[in-house]
C-alpha cells in the first residue's frame, strides 16, 4: 500500500490541523504559564483528541513540534530551568467515561501481553486522578535537593523554595532512604482550604480562583514563597523517575509502599484489582465517593501492576502503554448563554436562572444553571450571549463558573434584576446589606401562594386547623385559592370533592375558617406575613397604633416610635402596605368578614403591672399553663417574652426538663426562678 504524501492531504484537514495546533498551544501557555485557564479540561481533551485524530488519519500531517508528541506546558522564564533525567510524561486519558473505557483498556492490555481467555485476569494498582499540578522530588541522601514542575515533560521549573514551605512533603526521608531517588506526585488543594483562599481572596478583593486546581498551580508558582505558605497546599506521590541504590518493589502497589514507609505522603485509597471488573468497580465506587472525597478529582488511573509487564508493554509516542485515566463524564463544558430569567421563590425571592444551549456535563444534559443572585452576575461579567463555562458535579445544581471572555461575541447584553415581579406585576425592592431582591407582594404574587397562605393558617396566625401543606397544594394547583382571602369563599362541596378530603373534614375545614373570622389585630398583623414582622413585633405594633388603619397609613417616622422596631423592620412594613396588591387582599379580607377588636390596646404599660418592662425568657415545661398561656400572663402583667437568654433578659422561668437556656442565665448572671415563685409574682 502507498504512503499518502502530503499533497494527498485535503486541504480543509490541513487547515483545520494547523488551527488546532495553534489553538492547543495558545491554551497550553493559558494553563500552563499564565495560570489562567480559558477553556475546561473536557473542551482541551476534545481538541487535543480532534488534532490526534487528524493525525491517525493522514499521518503525514505528523510534525515533530506538534502537541500530540510532547507533554504540554512551557516553563517560566521566572524560574530557573530543570532538566529531568528521566522525563515525565502523561498518561492517555480515556475518553469512553462508561464501564466500556475499563473493558476495553483491559482488553487492549491481555491483546499486548498475548494472554488466552484461559490466562488469569491481569493484576492493576487502581488510583484516584487527582486534579493538581505535577512536580518532581529529588531527594540525595534522604534529603530533599530540588523540586521542579513537570514543564513541557523534558524541561520544568525549579521550585524548590516554595514546595519547601508545603508541611505534607518531607524535606528528610524515613527509614532507610536511596542515594538517590526522584518522587513524582500531584500538588494539590484541599477543597475546604481552597474555600477559605476564596474567602480571603474576596475579603482583599482580589481576584478569586476558578478552582482548586488553578489555585495550587498558581500557588506553586509564586516568585515569592511566603504566598505560597500562606496557602495550605498538600502532595500525593503517585511513582518515581531517577533512582540509584534502591532496589525496586515487584509491583506498583509495593513502590508505593515503599514511599508511604519513607515518609512520603500516598492516598490511602490506592487498591489493587483483577481484570476488567475490578476496573470497573473501582470507577464506579469512586466516582460514587467523589462528591465526598477532600480533594478534586477528574477520574481515576489504572496501571499494570508488575512493573517487569510494564516494561514489557513500554510506550507510544508520549505516553505508556500499560497505564490509563478513566474519566468521568465532564464536570465543566462551554456553551451559549441563550437568556436570563427570572423566578420568583416561595419566600419571594427573585433569582436569576441562566438559559443554556443545551450541553452534556457531568453525567446529564443540562440547559439550565444557576447564577445566585445578581452581584454574583456582575462579579464574573456574565452576559446574555456569552460564551460560558457550566459546571455540574454530581447532584449539585449546575452554575455558571465563568465567561470564555475571548470568545465574546459584539453584541451581548448585561443583565439586571427586574424592578417589578416577573409573576404579579408588583414592586421589588433590596434591602441594604442583602444579595438577594424580593417581590413585595407577599399576599397577592402566585409564586409565594402556599407559603403566603400556610403562614397566614399557621397557630400563632389565625390558627386555620386543617389547613396544611397537602391540602393547600391542592387548593392552589386546581385554582381555587389565589389569596387567603379566597379561603373564606370555599364551600363544602368544592372542599369534599378534593382528593383524600371526606365530607366530615372538609366540614371541619370549614368551621376553622369560620372560627378564624374572629381574630386579634396582633395575630392578623402577623398573619400578613410582612418580612421582619414577628409575633412580638406585630403585638407592639397592634398595641401602639390601636387600629389596622392607623398602621397602614403609617410612615417610617411613626413606624419607628414603635418599641423595638428599627430602620429595617420599619422600612419593611412600609413597603408592604405601600404595595396596591397587598392592601387589595387586605380589603378582600375584612369583606369576608375577618373581624378583630380595634380601638385602644389591650395592653396598657401604666406601670401597673407586676411584670412591666421587664423582658421574660420561659424554659422547660410548666404544669399549670402552657408556653403561651404563660406568654399572655406575661403581657398582662406589663411585661414581654424573648426566645433567647441576653445579657437584656431581666428574668427567666424554669420548668421541668430545663435546657440550654437555664444553662445560658447561669453563665450570664441572669436571675432563674421556678414554676412556684412565676405563680406568685402573677398572684396565682
Amino acid at each position: 500500500m502507498t504512503r499518502p504524501t502530503r499533497s494527498d492531504v485535503p486541504r480543509k484537514a490541513r487547515e483545520r490541523a494547523e488551527r488546532l495546533r495553534h489553538e492547543i498551544e495558545r491554551h497550553d501557555y493559558a494553563y500552563y504559564v499564565a495560570n489562567a485557564p480559558t477553556v475546561p479540561d473536557a473542551e482541551y481533551d476534545r481538541l487535543f483528541a480532534e488534532l490526534q485524530a487528524l493525525e491517525a488519519e493522514y499521518p503525514t500531517l505528523v510534525r515533530p513540534d506538534s502537541p500530540t508528541k510532547r507533554v504540554s506546558g512551557t516553563p517560566s522564564s521566572a524560574f530557573a530551568e530543570v532538566v529531568h533525567t528521566v522525563p515525565m510524561l502523561s498518561i492517555r486519558s480515556e475518553t469512553d467515561t462508561t464501564a466500556q473505557g475499563a473493558i476495553g483498556f483491559d482488553a487492549r492490555i491481555r491483546r499486548d501481553l498475548e494472554l488466552g481467555a484461559d490466562d488469569p485476569p491481569v493484576e492493576y494498582s487502581a488510583e484516584l486522578k487527582f486534579d493538581g499540578l505535577a512536580i518532581s522530588l529529588r531527594y540525595e541522601d534522604g534529603v530533599l535537593v530540588r523540586a521542579a514542575t513537570r514543564g513541557n515533560g523534558t524541561v520544568g521549573e525549579d521550585v524548590t523554595a516554595n514546595v519547601r514551605t508545603i508541611r505534607t512533603i518531607p524535606l528528610r526521608l524515613s527509614g532507610s532512604p536511596p542515594a538517590l531517588i526522584e518522587v513524582r506526585g500531584e500538588a494539590l488543594m484541599l477543597r475546604r482550604d481552597f474555600e477559605r483562599l476564596n474567602e480571603r481572596q474576596a475579603a482583599a478583593s482580589e481576584k478569586l480562583f476558578a478552582n482548586p486546581r488553578n489555585a495550587a498551580a498558581g500557588s506553586l508558582r509564586q516568585l515569592d514563597p511566603a504566598i505560597t505558605a500562606r496557602r495550605p497546599l498538600h502532595f500525593f506521590a503517585y511513582g518515581i523517575g531517577e533512582v540509584r541504590d534502591w532496589r525496586l518493589p515487584s509491583t506498583h502497589s509495593a513502590l508505593l509502599d515503599a514511599l508511604a514507609a519513607l515518609g512520603v505522603p500516598v492516598d490511602k485509597q490506592h487498591t489493587v484489582v483483577h481484570g476488567a471488573a475490578g476496573l470497573v468497580e473501582f470507577h464506579r465506587a469512586m466516582g460514587a465517593r467523589r462528591a465526598d472525597l477532600a480533594f478534586e478529582i477528574d477520574g481515576v488511573v489504572y496501571k499494570v501492576n508488575r512493573l517487569d509487564l510494564q516494561q514489557r508493554l513500554g510506550f507510544v509516542t508520549r505516553e505508556p502503554r500499560w497505564a490509563v485515566a478513566h474519566k468521568y463524564p465532564a464536570q465543566e463544558m462551554v456553551t451559549t448563554l441563550l437568556d436570563i430569567e427570572v423566578q420568583v421563590g416561595r419566600t419571594g425571592a427573585l433569582t436569576p436562572v441562566a438559559r443554556l444551549a443545551p450541553v452534556f456535563v457531568g453525567g446529564t444534559t443540562v440547559s439550565n444553571a444557576t447564577l445566585h443572585n445578581e452581584d454574583e452576575i456582575h462579579r464574573k461579567d456574565i452576559r446574555i450571549g456569552d460564551s460560558v463555562i457550566v459546571r455540574r458535579a454530581g447532584d449539585v445544581i449546575p452554575e455558571i463558573v465563568g465567561v470564555v471572555l475571548e470568545r465574546r461575541p459584539s453584541r451581548t447584553r448585561p443583565f439586571h434584576i427586574p424592578t417589578t415581579c416577573p409573576v404579579c406585576g408588583s414592586a421589588v425592592y433590596r434591602e441594604e446589606g442583602e444579595k438577594v431582591a424580593r417581590c413585595t407582594g407577599g399576599l397577592f404574587c402566585p409564586a409565594q401562594q402556599k407559603q403566603a397562605l400556610l403562614h397566614f393558617a399557621g397557630r400563632r396566625a389565625l390558627d386555620i386547623e386543617g389547613l396544611g401543606d397537602k391540602l393547600v397544594e391542592q387548593l392552589v394547583d386546581a385554582g381555587l385559592v389565589r389569596s387567603p382571602a379566597d379561603l373564606f369563599k370555599l364551600g363544602l362541596s368544592t372542599l369534599a370533592g378534593l382528593e383524600r378530603m371526606a365530607e366530615k373534614s372538609a366540614a371541619n375545614v370549614l368551621a376553622a375558617i369560620d372560627k378564624a373570622r374572629r381574630t386579634s389585630l396582633e395575630r392578623f398583623i402577623f398573619a400578613l406575613g410582612i418580612r421582619h414582622v414577628g409575633e412580638s413585633t406585630a403585638r407592639d405594633l397592634a398595641q401602639h397604633f390601636g387600629t389596622l388603619d392607623a398602621l397602614m397609613d403609617a410612615d417610617e417616622t411613626k413606624l419607628l416610635e414603635v418599641s423595638d422596631v428599627g430602620p429595617i423592620v420599619a422600612a419593611s412594613i412600609a413597603r408592604f402596605f405601600a404595595e396596591p396588591h397587598n392592601r387589595e387582599v387586605i380589603e378582600q379580607l375584612r369583606a369576608s368578614g375577618l373581624t378583630w377588636p380595634e380601638g385602644t390596646p389591650r395592653v396598657t404599660s401604666d406601670g401597673g403591672g407586676a411584670l412591666t418592662g421587664k423582658t421574660i425568657v420561659l424554659t422547660g415545661t410548666l404544669q399549670f399553663v402552657t408556653r403561651d398561656e404563660a406568654a399572655e400572663l406575661i403581657r398582662a402583667a406589663g411585661g414581654k417574652t424573648a426566645s433567647s437568654v441576653s445579657r437584656k433578659t431581666d428574668l427567666v422561668v424554669a420548668g421541668e426538663e430545663a435546657g440550654s437556656k437555664l444553662d445560658k442565665a447561669r453563665e450570664l448572671g441572669v436571675p432563674v426562678i421556678d414554676e412556684a415563685q412565676f405563680k406568685r409574682i402573677l398572684g396565682r
